[in-house]
């Protein structure tokens, strides 16, 4: 298995990770590859939502661009209220 080492962590990180390990009974390593797994499991999940959203929008544009009212047309109609 690789070894991960990490040099210059903040104090203030090695101490919250020591101290959710020993609220668990476990050890420093175990916590921070929990933590690293969730991290990414969380990153790949929001990467997937991003991506679905991003289809379901354009699944939702007009298909042909003419149909948009241009953003100039509609900022020159409001100043000239």
């Amino acid at each position: 298995m690789p070894t991960l080492q990490v040099r210059n962590l903040p104090d203030h990180i090695y101490k919250r990770i020591a101290a959710m390990a020993k609220a668990k009974n476990s050890s420093i390593t175990k916590e921070t590859i929990y933590l690293l797994e969730k991290s990414l499991q969380v990153d790949e999940v929001q990467t997937q939502q991003k991506y679905l959203l991003i289809n379901r929008m354009l699944d939702n544009a007009p298909e042909n661009s003419e149909q948009l009212i241009d953003p100039a047309i509609l900022v020159r109609e409001d100043r000239d209220r």
